[in-house]
Parts: C-alpha cells; structure tokens; sequence
C-alpha cells in the first residue's frame, strides 16, 4: 500500500518552501521532492503591518506553482504561514486571496508553533532526541529558539528578530559600518534578553542550527578548512568560533556585492546575511556557544510528522493527539473548568457527532475541534459567570495553543463562544471574519455543543449517552439514563438549545 504523501509549504518571510515527501512504517521520511522561490513576502522594519502589492504577487505565483505540483504527485497539501502573514493586518485578504487563485488553504501559526514544528523535524533528522538541545531557527521575520530533551520540550519561543526585519531596519540599501552594527547588536541583544536568560536557565548541551542563515553560516565555515560541502549537509558541524570568523568576513566585506565574492555564500541571501549574521554572533557570546550542528529538517519536515501524527492518531484511536490533549486539558484546568462536566461534553458531543456524520459529512478534522471546544467552553468562568461564553472565547483566542495553528484556535473559540445564548449575527466581527466554509463548521460544532451543554444542564452527569432515530424530515434524540433522576431538566434544556443545529442540517430535531 502506498504511503501518504504529504507537500508541506513553508510561507516564510523570506522564501517560500515546499518538500513533498511520505513517512514510511518506520517513522523515516521519504522526500520526492524539494523546491524553494525567494519572495520575499515581508518588507517592513517594524512590525509588519501590510503585506505589499508586489509581494502577493510574488506569493500567488508560487503557490499556483507549488499547487500544481503536488497535484502532479497526488500529494495532500498543508500550508503554514509564519510572522510576515501572521503580523500582517491584511492578513485575512491575503489568506483569501491565495485560497481564490491557488486553491491552497493557509493555515497561520503562532510563532510558538512554529517553534515546536521546527523542532518536530529537527529532532527527526539528527541523533539529539536523549540531548539536552537548543535549535536556533533564524527566518526573515522572526528566530525561533528551542530546548528539547526525550522529547519534550523545555523551552519554546519566537523573538521578531529576523534577517529581513533588522536590515529593513538597519541595513537597507546602505553598507554595513560600525556605528549601524553596534545599533543592531544592541537591539538584539534588548529585544532578545530575556529569552536568553530564560535558555541559559534551563540550559543546553548541543546546538544545532537550521533554515537558510545559519546553514549559509556554518556551511561557508565549514569551507574555511574543507575543499567542499558533504552533498547532504545534515549532521555537519563546525566549532562556534569559526563562524564567528565567517561573520566577521562579512561584517568587513560591508556590501552585498563584495559579501557575494566569500567563499560557500548564498547569492539569494548577500542583502540579509549582515542582519541574520548579528543574531548568530549574539547568541554565540551571550550564550557561550561551542560548536554548531545543521539539520536539514526545520518547519517544513516538521509539518509532514504533525500532519502524518494527527492523521494516526485521529483514525486509530478517535481522539485528541496527545500534545492537544495535552494543551486544552492543561488550559481548561488552569482556568478551573469543571473536568468531570467537560468530560461528559466531550463524550456527549463526540457520540451527537458522529451518529451524525452521514448528514454533515465532516471528519475527524472537525471533530477534534469540537472535542476542544467541549473540554473549553466554560473557562470563562474565570472571569465572570455572566456573560462566561464570550470571556471564553477571549481566552481561547488569546492563550498559547500549542500544538494548534492560530486559525485552529480561532475555530475552537468561535464554537466554545455560542455554546450559549445568542447565535452568530452580523454584528459579531469574530464569526464574520471567518471563511464561509468555517462559519459551517462553528454552526455545526456549536449547534452541537449546545445540545450537550443542555443535556447536561444540571451538570450531574444524568444523561449517559443519546441515540439518533433518523425520519425522513427529522431526526429523534432518545435520551438514555440509568439514573434515579428523572432527565426532564435535561431534556427541557436541550429542547431550548436545539435551534442552531437543526438550522446547520436544515432538519427538525425532536427529544424523548
């Protein structure tokens, strides 16, 4: 049996990536192929606040290429925005836009996901999994930093340090001199401080680097005492005082013209590599950094894992992964939801679902949201009683969601919002910002958490389960209890919530 084949599309700020690749039973990726395009999507100095008309462009052509492609290898296509797209106020247009012309659906990550993606692949490409690692990913936009040890992860963060952003905000279209590096040195060092002390609290035994400033980097270092590159540069390392060597070649080189002329660079990066180089020799003094290691694996290899891993889990065992389980049970108890209410949700939902999955056709993409909607929807109680749905839904959409992508958490948010009182309306920007085929997954979702929550109204677990009779103009929930309570409060309070999915399905909804 073939295996399923993954185009996971990296839109950086920088450039775009796309490997095409499987996994195979064990666990090993089989790349088919890799392609790159220089677009260079972000182009402010701040924060990026518009993408620009040029820059769409750019970004619409590739993506129709990079679309055709995997069509061409029959491959499932996942698409992960980073910082130029996330920081972007026309981001929603952009995203639009992009699904209009290429058909490619962006999913906009957070930079802490981005963080944990990026680790996925490193940690799959290179022996460090029992180490105690720091990945330094730099981007245009942002750089990343990672502590990982057995798998799990003992620091995440982004920093909006990027390659493009500080030469924007230093470098742009004048050469490299003292006074601007000591300016640039100095907003690293500031913007970055406490995310350096936080790494060398925790502290780390090897360092591997990623993406295209740091292997241009290490690779021109490695080339001060080697005739050429390895064909395959995964692995390969080189002490950090080297590098610094390499950095100081460009610092003096000054200009991308003469920058060009030192052995082992990237021509596509001589404009950035002055800005991208700074963050590295940062890191090195500040963190007394021995020696690098590169990995071929970033953010894109680690898509395909995620996807390959959310993809198993979903279908062998019809649950939540473990990592986003891990996340919204975390959330929901730090917020004192009720876990044993939350828990008979979750199972009431799951069992209204899929009874129902012949009439809504949706799968276990959607359901997973509503699982996490279902252990979510009351932490905003936390708050306040009154009006807890939207305090929810602002916690849901504010809170670091590992293991989800911001798109993701808005969903679940916008489910976990209507799960009481009023429905979606034109006067609620939340939902109508959302996609039309997104506003029908938040009615389906929420018009099932409602009937739930009314199932459980007395939050006494009265109701074990519920069975659907389907007729030709209307479905039957029967309600089955082996309690000595009589569910009448129950069925009264889904009775009044029943309106958003029979709306959804188009269908009348009884209760027995």
């Amino acid at each position: 049996m073939q295996s399923q084949r993954i185009s996971a599309i990296d839109v950086g700020t920088n450039s775009f990536h796309m490997v095409t690749a499987s996994v195979d039973e064990n666990g090993l990726l089989n790349i088919i192929s890799r392609d790159k395009e220089i677009v260079r999507l972000g182009s402010s100095s701040g924060d990026m606040d518009y993408l620009q008309r040029d820059a769409i462009k750019r970004a619409v052509t590739t993506l129709r290429a990079f679309s055709k492609l995997a069509k061409n290898e029959n491959s499932e296509i996942r698409a992960v925005a980073t910082s130029a797209v996330r920081e972007a106020k026309n981001k929603d247009e952009f995203i639009d836009l992009i699904k209009k012309e290429t058909g490619v659906e962006l999913e906009v990550v957070s930079g802490v996901e981005e963080a944990r993606l990026i680790s996925l692949g490193v940690i799959h490409a290179l022996p460090v999994l029992s180490e105690k690692t720091l990945i330094i990913d730099i981007g245009g936009g942002s750089t990343e930093t990672i502590i990982t040890e057995n798998n799990e992860m003992l620091h995440l963060q982004s920093n909006k340090l990027g390659a493009i952003r500080l030469t924007k905000k230093y470098f742009d279209g004048i050469p490299a001199n003292e006074v601007n590096i000591e300016k640039c040195r100095k907003f690293i060092k500031g913007e970055w401080a406490q995310t350096l002390d936080k790494i060398k609290k925790v502290g780390f035994t090897a360092t591997v680097g990623t993406s295209g400033t740091l292997t241009t980097l290490i690779s021109m270092a490695y080339l001060r005492k080697n005739e050429e590159l390895p064909i395959v540069p995964n692995g390969l390392s080189v002490k950090a005082k080297h590098v610094l060597k390499v950095i100081r070649d460009i610092k003096n080189a000054s200009t991308p013209e003469r920058i060009s002329l030192l052995r082992g660079m990237d021509e596509t990066r001589t404009d950035i590599i002055t800005a991208g180089a700074l963050i590295v020799e940062v890191a090195i003094e500040e963190l007394g950094i021995k020696k690098f290691i590169i990995s071929n694996y970033s953010l894109r290899e680690g898509v395909v894992f995620d996807t390959i891993e959310k993809d198993q889990n979903l279908k062998e065992f019809h649950q939540l992964t473990k990592l986003r389980y891990k996340t919204v049970t975390g959330l929901a108890i730090k917020y004192g939801a009720d876990m044993i209410h939350a828990e008979h949700i979750r199972k009431l939902c799951n069992s209204i679902f899929d009874q129902l999955q012949e009439i809504h056709g949706k799968g276990y993409y959607e359901r997973e949201l509503l699982e996490s909607a279902s252990y979510l929807h009351d932490v905003g109680f936390h708050i306040s009683h009154d009006k807890h749905h939207k305090h929810s839904f602002y916690l849901i959409k504010n809170s670091i969601m590992t293991g989800f992508t911001n798109d993701e958490a808005e969903l679940i948010a916008n489910v976990a919002r209507y799960h009481r009182k009023s429905h979606p309306n034109r006067s609620h920007n939340s939902y109508n910002m959302l996609s039309s085929k997104k506003q029908e997954i938040v009615w389906l979702l929420a018009g099932i958490l409602r009937i739930a929550e009314g199932l459980d109204r007395r939050q006494i677990q009265n109701v074990d389960d519920v069975k659907l009779i389907f007729e030709e103009d209307k479905i039957i929930f029967k309600l089955s209890s082996t309690h000595s309570e009589t569910p009448d409060i129950e069925l009264w309070g889904a009775d009044r919530r029943k309106a958003m999915l029979e709306k959804a399905l188009n269908i009348e909804i009884i209760f027995e």
